[in-house]
């Protein structure tokens, strides 16, 4: 690897929304090197099944359908 290129790969903590954390390396510049994630998969609609989020996906997936690019 080229010197003076590449970011500081460091450790950081990752903290879940619902409290839960665990530890990681990244590139991120974090100053106290905590990331707060705000979506993660037990709250996010894809994860979960809410069926309001199906529902939408399906309308959209139609309106393409009809009036999408060919």
């Amino acid at each position: 690897m080229k010197k003076g290129i590449h970011p500081e790969y460091k450790e950081i903590k990752v903290v879940m929304s619902d409290g839960s954390e665990f530890t990681t390396r990244s590139t991120m510049n974090l100053k106290e090197g905590i990331y707060k994630s705000e979506v993660d998969s037990k709250n996010h609609p894809f994860f979960n099944a809410d069926q309001t989020f199906k529902k939408k996906a399906g309308q959209i997936d139609r309106f393409n359908k009809r009036y999408g690019k060919k």
